[in-house]
């Protein structure tokens, strides 16, 4: 029986029973286990074991031309606090990703702009501007590659018609990194361009109707409205972005096959790494310097995140 806020009594009738909530458990539902099980050991053997492992092997001087293994402890920490080319390649590292995020947020966030605004041909922009993501980074690097050249390169060649001196893409320390940041904001922006475009399209109509009823022109519905209803979506793609730009390598390797470039100028850090282990054979350094910079990649998270909260917040 129960009572109800009136005073009132119900009476339940014979063989009712009361409803009882379901709880999944594993003990209840074995299945779900065994369905997640599978990528549970994958994901340990191919993740979460090589992570611990090299990061044990940071604590040691591992080499591959055979040398014995001896315990260093945090000595290979130390040492790269004083490696002057640690510094150099992640300063070049950071400076990419300062110089290449930019554009890639900009330019397509202006080509969604283009397409959602209802241009003749979308198909074919669509395309064009999602192509190049597609291609794989050795072969966007070897189309770059033949316009870069300074002898019979298209651009420079261009440069010529227009009466601009020519630029020494692959061969200037000034420009090397700039060129692949050309190279990286051609190869990406697609993806970035994709995910404003879903964005645009998600803004109600009626709140552009709205807007133009009230006198609103284009370039007002695109600052007052359009703008601020992509913030969201501008601070995923910043995100994505500052976490793609830092971990820069197969780019800049291919480019300049394996030197950094003239100089060095275009050495990002993750090539030092890959020298220092798979080169020079010293794997324990190789180890302690990817994982001072795996620090500095959660550190950045972290940091994102924390001001995309107060962001919201703030909006809120």
């Amino acid at each position: 029986m129960a009572t109800t806020a009136s005073g009132h009594t119900l009476v339940q009738p014979p063989g009712a029973t009361k409803p009882r909530r379901e709880t999944a458990s594993l003990t209840t539902n074995p299945g779900g286990f065994w369905f997640v099980l599978p990528f549970v050991v994958v994901y340990a053997a191919f993740t979460i074991f090589p992570v611990l492992y090299g990061f044990g092997m940071s604590f040691f001087n591992v080499s591959l031309a055979g040398a014995p293994t001896t315990f260093v402890g945090v000595d290979n920490y130390a040492e790269l606090l004083g490696d002057a080319q640690v510094w150099r390649t992640l300063g070049h590292t950071l400076l990419f990703t300062l110089i290449s995020t930019v554009p890639l947020v900009v330019v397509s966030l202006a080509m969604a702009l283009l397409v959602h605004t209802g241009v003749k041909g979308q198909w074919f922009w669509r395309f064009s501007f999602f192509a190049p993501y597609l291609l794989p980074v050795s072969t966007v690097v070897l189309i770059w590659n033949w316009l870069m050249q300074g002898d019979f390169g298209f651009i420079n060649g261009v440069l010529d018609v227009a009466g601009l001196p020519r630029v020494g893409w692959l061969s200037d320390e000034g420009v090397a990194l700039l060129s692949v940041v050309l190279i990286t904001v051609w190869w990406t922006v697609g993806f970035n361009f994709l995910l404003y475009l879903s964005a645009l399209q998600a803004i109600p109509e009626s709140v552009y109707e709205a807007a133009s009823l009230d006198g609103a022109g284009g370039w007002r519905r695109t600052l007052s409205i359009t703008l601020p209803l992509l913030k969201g979506t501008t601070g995923l793609v910043l995100v994505l972005q500052v976490l793609a730009s830092l971990k820069i390598f197969d780019q800049a390797y291919i480019l300049f096959g394996g030197s950094g470039g003239p100089g060095g100028a275009a050495a990002p850090i993750l090539q030092y790494v890959y020298d220092t282990g798979f080169v020079n054979y010293r794997l324990g350094y190789a180890s302690a310097i990817s994982y001072v910079f795996f620090a500095l990649i959660i550190v950045v998270s972290l940091g994102q995140f924390a001001l995309s909260r107060r962001r919201g917040r703030t909006a809120a």
